[in-house]
């Protein structure tokens, strides 16, 4: 669910996302907690889930909130409402929508291991792809390779509290998701290796070496390097 159209107050204002969610907070949070108590929902802003049983059950509490809201001056975001299949070794039916985005995960059927090793498909969570994009563009704008006058130190004392943020949120659910993240990282440490030492300019293979002893002598050097593939450099 997509809110939009709020009136009142100038988007980005200070004192919009306050009114928002307080407005929010009796238009949807307590409307849907009184009237449909038996209808598990979360909203962070003006984004929001609800789960329902059935189809059928999801239709009626799309046209009721559609109808709540219009009322209350608000309009259901057309493109990003969508009702969601969630697809596991119970529900084996076949729907387009079978995935959808919420705070940065994307929850959709996957692979996953029972008791015993025995693989089942299950509805969970990961880090979504969008997330991805957005901390490899932050890694990329920060532009790590130009810091030659800083030493590795210097680079992890700026990095690590990033690293460590994302480990520990993104991380919750299948941390492996994060190794695209944390290759493209040391990419770039690698990259720095080679701007930084003239005798490993243009070097990539050596400047890799080089980074690969740092990261066997100094496995703690960064947050990420204990999660990184295989306990390897990569």
């Amino acid at each position: 669910m997509k809110l939009l159209n709020f009136k009142g107050t100038p988007q980005g204002g200070v004192i919009s996302p306050v009114l928002s969610n307080l407005f929010l907070h009796y238009v949807f949070d307590k409307w849907v907690t009184k009237h449909y108590p038996n209808t598990p929902w979360c909203r962070y802003a003006d984004d929001g889930l609800l789960h329902c049983k059935s189809k059928h059950q999801a239709e009626l509490m799309l046209d009721v909130l559609a109808k709540r809201f219009k009322d209350c001056g608000l309009e259901i975001h057309p493109d990003k409402t969508k009702i969601i299949y969630c697809e596991d070794k119970s529900r084996k039916r076949k729907y387009i929508n079978n995935s959808f985005e919420f705070l940065g995960y994307e929850f959709r059927p996957r692979r996953a291991l029972g008791r015993g090793g025995v693989s089942f498909k299950a509805f969970t969570p990961a880090v979504s792809k969008s997330a991805i994009k957005s901390m490899i563009a932050e890694i990329r704008e920060n532009n790590i390779t130009r810091r030659t006058n800083s030493d590795l130190a210097d680079i992890a004392d700026v990095w690590n509290p990033i690293l460590r943020g994302w480990i520990v949120y993104y991380g919750v659910y299948r941390r492996s998701e994060l190794i695209k993240v944390f290759r493209y990282f040391n990419a770039k440490l690698v990259k720095w290796v080679m701007r930084k030492y003239k005798k490993l300019k243009n070097r990539k293979n050596a400047a890799y070496e080089y980074m690969k002893n740092i990261f066997i002598k100094f496995p703690t050097l960064f947050s990420h390097w204990k999660f990184c593939e295989g306990k390897r450099f990569a």
